[in-house]
């Protein structure tokens, strides 16, 4: 089998994307199985994380896996003055995979370099997430029947929301038209749009949000200002609530338009919208299970067809 990492999202293709989506689909029909029965999961979260934890730890156990690891770094060695590389190189010992969260730029990268073992980017700071991209391309998928010429428009922190750098990654392949929808101080970096320049990709830039803007929108895909990426909380302060999307700012919504969220939210989606059909975060995050599963056997070199012909599902 060959095995490999699952770090960024911009180094893979538009075909792999497309499969990962049909394993998805898949584990979705029957989430339950023995696919990695003897396996063990390692889970390396040096930064908060509810849903990612949990829904990769809940996608190794629905695979028949054991999970080790742990969320709070604290109680590791680190403590101690414990190198990166001797963690992985440590933890890869004992686990199949390394899933890791980590709070600088570029560590998946270089644990993938050291380890073992595939490693399974959870997260490296502001940089990127794949694996919240393939659930959102999955969600996409699932929500238009398609995954070309959609508008998209991204809302929020884009400065520091590393779900959107890597949305727009793995969009390349798609030709989508995105909106840029931020204040100065959050603005999408130069770095993406010159990457959406080299890539044909076509894209708008905007400070106002209101019913008029998103009218034309297929995804309309909130971020929450990050706190903990602010070193001057005053900016934080100045540009948390600037804005905040309400269900009176529907009324004029495309009937197949779906609002997407990384979450956790903080108060830019008003629990208002939770009801209105056009919301989607809910599942979205439902939705992590079965890309995280597909991830899990796609870097242990598993199959679309040998997932297909499984015997070990559990009804």
């Amino acid at each position: 089998m060959n095995k490999h990492n699952f770090v960024t999202i911009a180094d893979i293709t538009k075909e792999k994307i497309l499969y990962l989506i049909e394993m998805a689909k898949e584990f979705e029909r029957h989430p339950n199985r023995e696919l990695l029965k003897g396996k063990v999961i390692a889970t390396l979260f040096f930064e908060p994380s509810t849903r990612t934890r949990l829904s990769f730890e809940t996608a190794a156990n629905r695979l028949g896996a054991r999970v080790i690891g742990f969320a709070d770094p604290k109680i590791t060695s680190g403590t101690k003055g414990e190198t990166l590389k001797d963690t992985i190189l440590m933890v890869g010992n004992y686990a199949d995979i390394i899933v890791m969260r980590h709070y600088i730029e570029g560590a998946a990268q270089y644990a993938s370099e050291v380890s073992p073992v595939p490693i399974v980017n959870a997260g490296d700071g502001a940089h990127q997430h794949p694996s919240q991209c393939m659930l959102d391309l999955y969600s996409i998928y699932k929500t238009q029947g398609t995954l070309d010429n959609l508008n998209i428009y991204l809302v929020g922190d884009l400065k520091y929301g590393r779900t959107v750098h890597s949305l727009i990654m793995a969009m390349r392949h798609f030709n989508p038209t995105f909106h840029f929808v931020a204040p100065k101080e959050l603005s999408m970096p130069n770095e993406y749009k010159l990457y959406c320049k080299e890539y044909g990709i076509k894209f708008q830039e905007h400070t106002a949000f209101n019913e008029k803007l998103i009218a034309d929108a297929d995804i309309l895909y909130m971020t929450r200002v990050q706190k903990e990426r602010f070193s001057d909380l005053m900016e934080y302060e100045r540009v948390k609530n600037i804005y905040i999307l309400k269900n009176d700012m529907l009324g004029s919504a495309k009937p197949n338009m779906r609002i997407l969220h990384p979450l956790p939210r903080v108060n830019e989606i008003n629990y208002d919208v939770d009801d209105n059909p056009h919301a989607y975060y809910i599942q979205q995050a439902r939705n992590g299970l079965f890309a995280r599963q597909a991830i899990f056997c796609d870097v242990l070199g598993i199959s679309l067809e040998e997932i297909k012909n499984d015997s070990t599902i559990i009804e």
